[in-house]
């Protein structure tokens, strides 16, 4: 297969915007090295190699790509398209998948699926899981952490998903946020919503803000854990983005776990916690280092971004998660999804 990219210099001279955005979602997702030419259209030369291949193929918009493999030739107008379609590697049929993806996971899979991986880092870690389940694993995402695994999911070039709930009540920030991710790797998010006619009896019942005097179970039960029970059904792994020092309830995480809570008819999920070892500050700097997008609450002083009536932003010397239900005791400050 040979792809040849077509980029547009406009008459000043420059690049055109589109061309370049094109370029570095490619670059971002560890595909450039896929394009195999570049073809340069000036917007004031018509005989141009680039504006002769627009004229022969009838496309008035780049970036465009011509895709020519063997005898066929397919043209795309569309990035996105083209990594869906060619360059992401196909995620074998069950059955030319590897043999631990086809049968129920226990404690001997997960021991075979771990091995080696002792101390490893998170990249190889994710890219163990993903070589063997693709995009039957999922990124569960929500902070700092988790989109510090898509940005790797996405370099290592192998298939995956990724969910997030929607539980109506996120800030402002955190919506533009999930458009920033989903436009920045060009990848599908999938949103989870709550069952919205238990939704409504427990606002009836109780009001918006009961959770401040009997607790946050309920409607974190409601918005949360069972929009995600519902969302794992079709996934062999899910990836969480936990580390053990981010709250005295996390610091027996290992890195490969069996989750029995969210088991299928295929037996236990692979729970994998590839930042299990990390700390916060490696966390950021990973961010820094590698241009990852992050919700602007985190220049506000948040840390860990929940829902917003149950965040805040931390004080000076607090731990990162006292901002998260705030007013219960730090050994509770967990909304359940982590069982």
């Amino acid at each position: 297969m040979h792809v040849t990219m077509i980029k547009k210099q406009l008459a000043d001279g420059s690049p055109c915007k589109k061309c370049q955005q094109a370029e570095d979602l490619l670059k971002r997702r560890g595909l450039w090295e896929r394009i195999d030419e570049v073809v340069w259209a000036y917007e004031n030369d018509p005989d141009s190699p680039g504006m002769q291949l627009a004229a022969k193929h009838d496309v008035a918009l780049a970036p465009f790509f011509i895709v020519r493999n063997g005898d066929e030739i397919v043209v795309y107008t569309s990035s996105l398209e083209l990594i869906k379609q060619r360059l992401a590697p196909t995620l074998a049929a069950p059955s030319e998948r590897p043999a631990l993806a086809a049968r129920p996971l226990d404690e001997v899979g997960l021991s075979e699926i771990s091995s080696g991986l002792g101390g490893a880092e998170p990249q190889a870690v994710l890219e163990r899981v993903l070589g063997v389940y693709g995009d039957a694993a999922v990124i569960a995402f929500s902070g700092a952490e988790d989109v510090v695994l898509i940005d790797m999911a996405a370099k290592s070039g192998k298939k995956f998903s990724v969910l997030t709930l929607d539980t109506g009540r996120l800030h402002p920030e955190t919506y533009r946020f999930l458009d920033k991710v989903r436009a920045h790797y060009g990848i599908e998010i999938r949103l989870l919503f709550p069952d919205m006619v238990k939704v409504e009896d427990m606002v009836r019942r109780k009001g918006l803000y009961s959770f401040y005097n009997e607790g946050h179970r309920e409607c974190c039960g409601i918005r949360k854990l069972e929009p995600l029970a519902r969302g794992l059904r079709n996934f062999r792994a899910w990836i969480s983005g936990q580390r053990r020092d981010q709250s005295p309830t996390r610091g027996d995480v290992n890195v490969f776990e069996l989750d029995d809570v969210h088991a299928g008819p295929e037996g236990p999920l692979l729970k994998l916690n590839p930042l299990a070892n990390w700390s916060l500050a490696d966390t950021w700097s990973y961010i820094r280092d590698n241009a990852v997008p992050y919700n602007e609450l985190h220049d506000q002083g948040f840390i860990s971004i929940g829902c917003e009536p149950c965040t805040r932003a931390i004080r000076p010397g607090e731990h990162e998660r006292a901002g998260r239900w705030w007013w219960e005791e730090s050994t509770k400050r967990e909304c359940g999804l982590h069982r």
